[in-house]
């Protein structure tokens, strides 16, 4: 299997475009279920969550050609309803075709999704949302059996909020006659991006990025060219790794209000930040301090997803700092490789206490999943000697080539066999 070999004493300096968004593409690429035309999608970055996504279409019965970094999907002759448990085994937004595909034919059959191991990711919110709508489901064999020849347009509120179901309810509602109004929903900016893409195919969906999204049901959805927006996490993974090698680097392609929480804490922990249109320049001149806490949150509060990244940041720097996980119950788990590191970290429940050292010692790692794999390339950037990296498909999912793009920028990192 391959791995990434990391070597630190590299300062970061320069620029790089940023990839569109892994999780606005998923929910958009299910999505295109709905269209009656084609649908063509730009700057696509080779995520293989990306390619599972296209999997499935094609199982579906959906014409789904990739050139470059475009994908052309041809959804209209899509003829089949069932995703298999094979294909939705190791993607958690596999569970997103369900909203799509009840939608457009009334039926489906899904197996239970899979993904990152990073704690209970219970889809009973998707379920809810989907049976006041009419829908009839029963679990049975590790399948979903879906009825919704009953769907219609109906208010539903979340019980908390939650982006993949709330995704889910926004697709489901498209073609169903009248209004749905969603209460308690997702902020995020992904939810947004979902929003304007299914707009642009015709559809009436208004109030995306606050807490309640209205659906105003049409016949049916035309052709589209889409470009998602940029990857925030993917921006915010290397605005970290400069925080800790120091350097100057210029993020474009992201918008800026889209990472407004962690550059605030990046600017406390001591780096220099200017943000503008859609770039963020960072520069960091000397060892960041470490902040007093961090706690996830719904956006736009801290994200789960950059909280692996933050992780190893508090591990180099100076003072300590409280880490609270409030959204999932297994975003430790890199916790074990960082401290064979020489990281000084320890766990109690969703709770890490981090005590910063100034420097790592390079060893074998493995990641266990797709954000703290992440996290540990960002610690082989500090470590002493080499850092390896094994079971790297798990950051394949969400980075395209993440050894490419630190290189670009003047890191030592290569992938091996």
């Amino acid at each position: 299997m391959e791995k990434l070999k990391v070597h630190s004493g590299h300062k970061l300096f320069g620029s790089i475009d940023i990839c569109s968004s892994k999780n606005a593409l998923l929910p958009i690429l299910a999505g295109s279920v709905l269209c009656d035309g084609e649908v063509t999608l730009l700057n696509i970055p080779n995520f293989s969550d990306i390619d599972k996504m296209c999997a499935i279409l094609r199982s579906l019965g959906a014409g789904v050609v990739r050139f470059g970094n475009t994908i052309s999907i041809n959804a209209k002759i899509i003829d089949k309803t069932v995703v298999s448990y094979e294909l939705g085994k190791d993607i958690r937004a596999s569970i997103i075709f369900l909203g799509a595909i009840l939608s457009k034919f009334k039926t489906c059959k899904i197996g239970q999704p899979g993904g990152c191991m990073i704690g209970s990711r219970p889809i009973d919110l998707h379920i809810k949302g989907l049976r006041a709508l009419g829908a009839k489901i029963i679990e049975e064999h590790g399948y979903l059996f879906c009825d919704g020849k009953d769907m219609k347009a109906s208010t539903f509120t979340f019980e908390k909020q939650s982006v993949g179901a709330t995704e889910n309810l926004m697709l489901a509602s498209i073609l169903l006659k009248g209004n749905t109004i969603l209460h308690n929903c997702a902020k995020e900016p992904e939810v947004v991006d979902l929003a304007n893409f299914l707009n642009s195919m015709g559809a009436n969906v208004c109030g995306a990025g606050t807490n309640t999204i209205t659906i105003y049901g049409v016949e049916k959805l035309h052709s589209t060219t889409y470009q998602a927006i940029g990857d925030r996490i993917v921006a915010g993974t290397y605005l970290v790794a400069t925080a800790i090698t120091g350097g100057n680097v210029e993020i474009c392609n992201i918008n800026p209000k889209h990472l407004g929480y962690v550059l605030k804490k990046l600017a406390f922990c001591g780096c220099n930040i200017i943000a503008k249109n859609d770039r963020i320049l960072l520069s960091a001149e000397k060892r960041c301090k470490s902040l007093k806490s961090i706690t996830t949150g719904v956006f736009p509060k801290f994200p789960t997803d950059m909280q692996s990244a933050f992780l190893t940041l508090m591990a180099v720097s100076k003072g300590s700092c409280v880490i609270q996980e409030k959204l999932f119950d297994g975003r430790f788990k890199q916790v074990p490789e960082l401290v064979k590191m020489g990281a000084k970290i320890d766990v109690f429940c969703n709770m890490a206490k981090v005590v910063g050292v100034e420097r790592l010692s390079g060893a074998d790692v493995s990641a266990t999943d797709l954000r703290a794999g992440a996290g540990l390339v960002l610690a082989g950037l500090n470590a002493d000697g080499y850092t390896t990296i094994d079971n790297i498909h798990f950051i394949d999912r969400g980075y395209d080539h993440i050894e490419r793009d630190l290189s670009l920028l003047g890191a030592e990192i290569e992938r091996i066999s």
